[in-house]
């Protein structure tokens, strides 16, 4: 092989090389939002579903012409380190009927003297149900922002798909656990808590 040949070879390996260190970056940053995307479309991890009225009012009507059992829905509440704010649900379960609307309240309370905006991230156990428990309105979907001292109450306008009973790995599940967890939202160049 001559050396212009050779110097050839090396230069199309170096560009492979290259092509795909670029590969590995794009993928890496394309990681977390692919995952977080694969969550809420398939359920994985206890990701819940976001619905509609629309949703909820045709889960109605399968629930009422096919029939239904009640499941009890346990509520659980938790703040990450650094955030100054009491977070607790108003009761602790409750018992619903499979597709019909029920609603959930949750309380927090800013403990500091200063404003505090806050975001809560969620989950659903045992994993399974994720892709059966949907909300429709959920303080979750935005930002909350307390005044010092102040307590608000937040709903939770849920259902559970009637389809959780043709699920051979869900159906017999009685009780779904909705935990939230409120971190301190991270603005004008704060660093998060660790």
């Amino acid at each position: 092989m001559t050396s212009v040949a050779l110097e050839q070879k090396n230069i199309r390996t170096g560009m492979y090389a290259f092509a795909g260190a670029l590969a590995m970056l794009g993928l890496g940053y394309a990681a977390v939002p692919l995952y977080d995307l694969f969550c809420r479309v398939t359920g994985f991890g206890g990701t819940t579903q976001q619905a509609t009225e629309t949703d909820a009012e045709m889960a109605a009507r399968i629930a009422q012409s096919s029939g239904t059992r009640p499941i009890s829905i346990r509520f659980d509440a938790s703040t990450a380190r650094g955030m100054p704010w009491t977070f607790t649900p108003e009761q602790s379960t409750d018992t619903v009927q499979i597709g019909q609307r029920d609603m959930a309240f949750y309380i927090a309370r800013n403990d500091s003297d200063v404003p505090v905006t806050g975001n809560a991230t969620f989950n659903v156990e045992p994993e399974q149900t994720g892709k059966y428990f949907n909300k429709i309105q959920c303080f979750c979907f935005t930002e909350q922002t307390l005044q010092p001292g102040e307590e608000i109450r937040m709903p939770v306008l849920y259902y559970v798909d009637p389809a959780i009973l043709q699920d051979e790995n869900a159906k017999d599940v009685e009780q779904i656990t909705l935990s939230y967890t409120f971190h301190k939202a991270i603005d004008n160049g704060e660093k998060p808590a660790s």
